[in-house]
């Protein structure tokens, strides 16, 4: 377990950066822009780590169709709405809007993958739900703006349909193959944005452009290459539960980066976030057998 567990956290720090960075890079370009540069950079990324491989490895026709129709939703169109999100809200409040989705991830998890409902997984969803929402009130101060609250909760759907329909896809194929393929398409998908790109990134300075490398070199090809990694060893509404760590970390990082401070409560609601990620991914230590008592018989009989 050691080994999906360090693929998580790489997974957690690597998409808390990401709203920061969407937010840096959004002074300069716009969502479908940001998207598509994004995605170019994470396909490139993605293809030379195919080829150092030996090259693709393609599933069945089927398989690849899904694969095609998964990534047309996570790289695609999640990034599109994720975007439009944080031109009209801060970083932090829509980490916390998007991260609203592992509560709907362990729903589906259980509804469609038969993963139930642990107890101790939905004590911690709600402890950690609990976390979230004492951020969102205490960081937000634009929550009235509607439209970024319904493109960030539209992410959050995006994405926990998306989670739950990987886990079904690494059953019929690798995280690399995968993961190369749905950003690939994701890539088609913003590919209506190319003449805006194309003229953004001849004006953007390079405070603006460095960033959209970053998103698309790590937060795409790197963060979501370890999640399908530790997703194919972890169920999805446990793994699902660990991104609760995400808003804590972007609200460190947008205070330290973006000038953003945080109210007082929004440490507590940190801190209720982490107690929820324990609760919910620790599994409870094995009670060791207890002592069987010796009969009599058993006794005389020696």
């Amino acid at each position: 377990m050691v080994k999906p567990v360090l693929a998580a956290g790489v997974t957690v720090v690597l998409w808390a950066s990401a709203f920061v960075g969407v937010r840096a890079a959004g002074l300069d370009y716009t969502p479908g822009a940001l998207a598509l540069g994004r995605l170019l950079a994470g396909s490139v990324a993605l293809s030379l780590l195919v080829a150092l491989r030996g090259g693709p490895r393609l599933p069945g026709r089927p398989v690849l169709l899904a694969t095609m129709l998964w990534g047309a939703a996570w790289f695609g169109a999640y990034n599109l709405t994720l975007n439009g999100a944080e031109r009209e809200l801060d970083a932090g409040t829509t980490a916390l809007l998007v991260n609203v989705a592992p509560v709907l991830v362990g729903v589906l998890a259980g509804l469609l993958l038969g993963e139930g409902f642990p107890p101790r997984l939905m004590a911690g969803l709600a402890v950690s739900f609990g976390g979230v929402v004492i951020i969102a009130l205490t960081t937000s101060d634009r929550t009235g703006d509607l439209a970024g609250v319904l493109l960030g909760l539209a992410s959050a759907v995006l994405y926990a349909g998306s989670a739950t329909g990987q886990k079904r896809l690494l059953t019929r194929t690798d995280p690399l193959t995968l993961t190369w393929l749905g950003c690939l398409t994701g890539t088609v998908v913003c590919l209506p944005f190319a003449p805006a790109l194309a003229r953004q990134v001849q004006t953007a300075p390079a405070s603006s452009t460095l960033p959209v490398l970053y998103l698309g070199v790590f937060p795409t090809a790197v963060a979501f290459l370890t999640w399908g990694y530790a997703l194919s060893r972890v169920s999805v509404g446990r793994l699902a539960a660990s991104t609760y760590l995400v808003p804590p970390l972007v609200v460190a990082l947008s205070w330290a980066l973006l000038g953003e401070v945080p109210a007082p409560l929004a440490f507590a609601g940190g801190a209720l976030c982490l107690a929820g990620v324990g609760v919910a991914t620790l599994r409870r230590r094995r009670e060791p057998p207890a002592a069987q008592p010796v009969s009599p018989s058993a006794v005389t009989s020696r």
